[in-house]
């Protein structure tokens, strides 16, 4: 079955299945999912534990000899799988249902296992043995905390250590932490530890909150097409501090502004935008900041943009671009600026 991670505390403090599946690329959430299986597991006399990680030389056979083999003891075993890839390839698939199978729906049993994944891609997660294993255990799928639920996210945890801040206090440490949770996380931990519980001020949080921001190439996109150009400066300064590849920075901004270019094309030949949206394959986040961005964005503005990257992506090869003065990294940015601003 599948349980929504707000669910997990009140599921353990009724049953405790025989497997369990947990899909994230949140890595603090996953391990605090993990962390809270285990946990019960062991309140229930599993007190023996097995790591198994899918690798290169990672045999199958391994998985369900673990699940058969006796403690020396009798304790009861608490098996954990890793599969960083989230690609179990066919023979990995094939043993998976198998192992579901075999495992899955026995509460009682003396052998709990929990499967640990990466978020998985649409076509993976249609897969027989991603089927199975819903079937057989409690499947766990976490998503991702995004730049606007992470105030919130911020804001429970303090509360969680009994503090709390103004939200721009709590802006303040988001846009320091963005794209690393498990840094926000630490960051959070600091504060307890710092300072009593109650209200911070911004001054307590600006002394303690350092600068540990990650920043994903296409979020940056994400920046552009809201058009919080505050936020997309800090990105473009991030990723360049980071040392993330211009071609690649360039090359994402660019097929925004190609699609951007042909959504407003196909409107102005009269196709409505929905269909548009469904003919690119343009859904969730990214399709609620089109109908804006295209309403901002005029047919001549994106044509501009688009020649403007070609000129950027001459700077980049050292050659000379008389559109732009300074160096390739502040003309992508003013790039970005013009298409979050619209002009």
């Amino acid at each position: 079955m599948q349980l929504r991670p707000d669910a997990l505390d009140a599921h353990l403090a009724k049953s405790l299945a025989s497997l369990y599946v947990v899909t994230s690329d949140e890595h603090l959430l996953a391990l605090e999912a993990a962390d809270k299986i285990r946990k019960a597991a062991r309140a229930q006399g599993f007190s023996e534990r097995e790591v198994l990680t899918v690798e290169r030389s990672f045999k199958w056979g391994e998985l369900l000899a673990a699940s058969q083999s006796q403690s020396l003891f009798g304790d009861k075993k608490l098996i954990e799988l890793q599969i960083p890839t989230g690609k179990p390839g066919k023979d990995g698939g094939q043993a998976l249902q198998q192992y579901a199978a075999a495992v899955g729906g026995r509460p009682g049993a003396d052998t709990v296992t929990i499967i640990t994944l990466p978020k998985l891609d649409w076509a993976t997660q249609k897969a027989a043995w991603v089927n199975a294993l819903q079937q057989a255990g409690v499947y766990i799928d976490i998503a991702a905390v995004e730049r606007a639920q992470l105030p919130g996210w911020i804001g429970i945890r303090l509360a969680a250590q009994q503090q709390s801040a103004e939200r721009h206090s709590v802006d303040f440490i988001a846009d320091r932490v963005e794209g690393n949770l498990l840094a926000a996380h630490q960051e959070i931990q600091k504060l307890g530890l710092l300072h009593p519980a109650g209200k911070l001020s911004f001054e307590q949080v600006q002394d303690a909150v350092l600068n540990v921001a990650r920043y994903d190439v296409f979020k940056l996109n994400e920046a552009m097409l809201g058009g919080d150009a505050v936020r997309l400066v800090r990105m473009v300064e991030g990723l360049k501090g980071e040392g993330e590849a211009l071609p690649l920075v360039l090359w994402a901004v660019s097929e925004e502004i190609r699609t951007l270019l042909k959504l407003q094309s196909g409107i102005a030949s009269g196709r409505a935008l929905g269909q548009l949206l469904k003919e690119y394959r343009i859904w969730g986040p990214r399709e609620k900041l089109m109908q804006p961005a295209l309403r901002r964005l005029s047919l001549k503005t994106l044509q501009a943009a688009l020649q403007e990257a070609a000129q950027v992506d001459k700077m980049i090869k050292g050659l000379r671009a008389p559109a732009f003065s300074g160096d390739a990294w502040d003309a992508l940015l003013q790039l970005g600026l013009k298409v979050a601003r619209g002009y």
